[in-house]
Order: structure tokens, then C-alpha cells, then sequence
């Protein structure tokens, strides 16, 4: 994941479109590319849960080839768009298993995998955060970090879960995902990426404060750094488009194996290996507690995408494999689910709301997830799903009273529309 220093403490490196001098060629593209290589021919059958010894290690070398090129290609591009684009190919993995299920017209896998991917960065991603920021802090520092502020700029990435996260509510209300739906959610992807296209840039990170491997990349002389970045692309891509498939089945012969239902397996195991990479760059910028904001920014980043794009997917490729125009009808326990998930996406996006991410608010985030995640394997636990829910909501509707009392603000949507109108003024 890569970031950009938002307090002007930094100084060193500049970007290759600023005149980086690299150093010395030193890394070789066979080296990242002969791991690839080697899972793809691997003999394991996919249907044997043994399987699973080379597809989920591919998944994850797929994301971290993913990761390692998103961060270093990101110096190429406007800087206003780095962290949609670094949101977009860090979850690339996950659009191509959810593809995959959507081709083998599972349904219920479906909303399991797209559930299990949101609740995931919600509950564990943001909560890892502001965890690792505040531990960091204190030790430093002596005190406590009380919340992560966020900068202005950041009011974009918050008013942009507004429309998708409304919007679902009505998917969920008329109980199927269509294809209209799919073209209303991507053009409020479309519509964020247009505005923060038109954003003022950010000063950008510093080279050397890259992790390790993209930083090796960006040291490599220009012909040979143009090469390993569009090859650890290509490589990323042809592997999670090679294992995808297998990786799904490798997933279903363990849960039928374990006695844990597919639904379960699929809806915590597939998202944790494919959205791994993004945590632990999450964790390891999240330690320098400065760029804290950003790191959060961007798993909001990745929630946008996800309640937009990845959605909007899944009624496309199930029509093509049913060779005819067709929604995907929810279930009972897919309907929970969803509203679930639309009752904790409502909650984060108010706590954001005023432009901080508080201790209290994201414990109770994460204890929220790791009690229903800890405890939804088991059958006999089912009221745990309808007693979280409801949690949910009505923190949402305490935050709700809350603003509506003016003991908590509006702030990101004022700074929002600040941001429009001086945009708008200045061109």
C-alpha cells in the first residue's frame, strides 16, 4: 500500500517524475516471477483439500505481486488517483474468486464472499489501524493516542461510502442484485474517482520510506524498472486468473472436510488470504502513526470499491454463464447477512462522520466482528447473527441522536462540499 506523508516532516527521495536518480540494478524480475511459475504447474489435483497447500500460497503471491507493482506504478500516475487505483489492484484477488463463484452460479457463495470481504476490513482492517498507530504512540510517546485524525482531504473517501452503502439498503430491500443495479453502483464509482481526480495533489511519499520490495523497484535503473513493475502485473494477473478456480475448490473439499459450512469457509477464508497483503502494508504504515490517516483512507479506499464495483460484477458474470439476463435472488440467511453488513458499514461511516476514528469506536468495531466471526461457525449460535445486526443499528441510530443533538458533527460532508466549491471556484 502505498502512501503519501501528510505532515511535511519527511525528506530525501523524490518521485521518478521529479528527477529520482536510481541506484544500481538490483533486483531481477525471475526472482519474484519463478514462485509464480512454479505454483502454476503444480500437480495437485483442485478438488483434494490438499490442494490448498499450493492455491492458497498462490492467492497470496498473486496479491503480493498485485501489491508490490500497485505500489511502485503508483508514482507514474496523477496522485489524486493513486489511492482508488492502489484500493482497486490490491483487491483485484478478490474480484477474480468472486468472479469464479459468480460463473459457478453460486449464489449463496456470492454474498457470502462479498459480505465476509466488507465485514473484514471494517471490523479486523480499521480496528488494525488505529492498533497499531496507538501502540506505537504510546511507547513513543509516553500518552495514549486517543483517536486517528483525519485530514481534509479525507472527507472524499467518507461522503463516498454514503451513496452505495443508501443504496444497498434498497438491494437488500427488494431481496435480489441486478444488472441495473450493477450500472448505478459503478457510476457511483465512477463519480468518485471523477471527483477526486479533480482533486489539489498531495505531497508525495518518499522512495525510501517505501517497504521493501517496491522500494528495490523504484531504486532499479528506468528500462529495467518498467519491466519488473508490467511483470509483476502480468504475473499477478495470469496467477489469480490460473488459481482462482482451484483456489475455490480447494476452499470447498476443506470445509466439506472440517464440517464447517461452505458458506462460512468461504466467507472469512477467501477474503482473509486475498486482502492479506493490504493489512499487513496497513500494519507497517500504520506504525510510522503519522500516516496513520492515509492508511485507514485506503481501506476505506477499498470499501468503496467493494460496495461499488464488486457488486456490480456479479450480476454481469452470472448472466453470461446463464447465457440470459438475470438477478441474483437472496435467501434468508444471504438477506441477514447483507443487512449485517449494511448495519456495520452504516455505523463506521457516521464514525467517521467527524473526521476521527476514536479508541472506543474502533474497539467497538472490531468486538463487534470478532464475536459474530468467532462464534458463526457453530449452528447453535445462530441468534448471534440477528442480536449483532440489531447492534448495529441501533449504534447507528445513537449516532444518528447524537448528531442530531450537535454532540457529534457533520464535518466530512462540510468539508466535502468545501472542497467541491474551491475546486470549482479555483477552475
Amino acid at each position: 500500500m502505498a502512501l503519501w506523508a501528510t505532515d511535511g516532516d519527511a525528506s530525501g527521495l523524490q518521485s521518478p517524475a521529479s528527477g529520482l536518480q536510481p541506484t544500481a540494478y538490483s533486483l531481477q524480475p525471475a526472482f519474484l516471477l519463478a514462485p509464480a511459475l512454479f505454483l502454476l504447474v503444480a500437480p495437485l489435483q483442485p478438488s483434494a483439500p490438499l490442494s490448498a497447500l499450493w492455491t492458497f500460497p498462490a492467492v497470496l503471491l498473486a496479491s503480493l505481486l498485485l501489491a508490490w507493482a500497485a505500489e511502485s506504478a503508483q508514482f507514474f500516475v496523477a496522485q489524486g488517483l493513486a489511492l482508488a487505483l492502489l484500493a482497486w489492484l490490491q483487491t483485484a484477488p478478490e474480484f477474480a474468486v468472486e468472479a469464479v463463484i459468480a460463473w459457478k452460479q453460486r449464489t449463496d457463495l456470492m454474498i457470502a464472499n462479498l459480505t465476509g470481504a466488507l465485514r473484514l476490513l471494517t471490523g479486523l482492517g480499521w480496528p488494525m489501524i488505529y492498533f497499531t498507530a496507538a501502540a506505537v504512540y504510546r511507547r513513543r510517546r509516553r500518552k495514549p493516542l486517543h483517536a486517528i485524525k483525519l485530514d481534509r482531504e479525507h472527507a472524499i473517501e467518507v461522503v463516498a461510502l454514503i451513496p452505495p452503502i443508501s443504496y444497498f439498503c434498497f438491494v437488500w430491500w427488494k431481496s435480489r442484485l441486478e444488472l441495473y443495479d450493477g450500472l448505478v453502483l459503478a457510476g457511483f464509482y465512477l463519480l468518485y474517482l471523477l471527483i477526486v481526480r479533480k482533486m489539489p495533489h498531495r505531497e508525495e511519499e518518499l522512495i525510501e520510506e517505501l517497504e521493501l520490495v517496491p522500494r528495490k523497484i523504484m531504486q532499479t535503473r528506468p528500462p529495467f524498472r518498467s519491466i519488473i513493475i508490467l511483470g509483476l502485473f502480468a504475473a499477478g494477473g495470469v496467477l489469480i486468473f490460473a488459481v482462482a478456480e482451484p483456489f475455490l475448490a480447494s476452499m470447498l473439499a476443506i470445509s466439506l472436510s472440517l464440517g464447517v459450512p461452505s458458506f462460512v469457509f468461504v466467507q472469512w477464508v477467501a477474503p482473509f488470504l486475498s486482502e492479506f497483503p493490504e493489512k499487513v502494508s496497513a500494519f507497517y504504515w500504520a506504525r510510522t502513526v503519522s500516516k496513520a490517516p492515509v492508511a485507514l483512507m485506503n481501506m476505506v479506499s477499498s470499501n468503496i470499491n467493494q460496495w461499488t464495483m464488486l457488486p456490480a460484477l456479479l450480476p454481469v458474470v452470472y448472466s453470461i454463464s446463464l447465457g440470459r439476463l438475470a438477478a441474483i435472488p437472496f435467501g434468508g440467511r444471504q438477506e441477514l447477512e447483507i443487512l449485517m453488513t449494511i448495519g456495520q458499514a452504516l455505523v463506521a461511516m457516521m464514525l467517521l462522520m467527524n473526521m476521527n476514528l476514536a479508541w472506543w469506536e474502533a474497539g467497538g468495531l472490531f468486538l463487534l466482528w470478532a464475536f459474530q466471526f468467532v462464534l458463526s461457525p457453530f449452528q447453535r449460535f445462530e441468534w448471534v447473527h440477528p442480536l449483532v445486526t440489531a447492534a448495529y443499528f441501533l449504534w447507528f441510530a445513537v449516532e444518528v441522536a447524537k448528531n442530531a443533538a450537535g454532540r457529534r458533527n457533520w464535518r466530512a460532508i462540510r468539508i466535502f462540499v468545501q472542497l467541491l466549491h474551491h475546486k470549482g471556484t479555483k477552475n
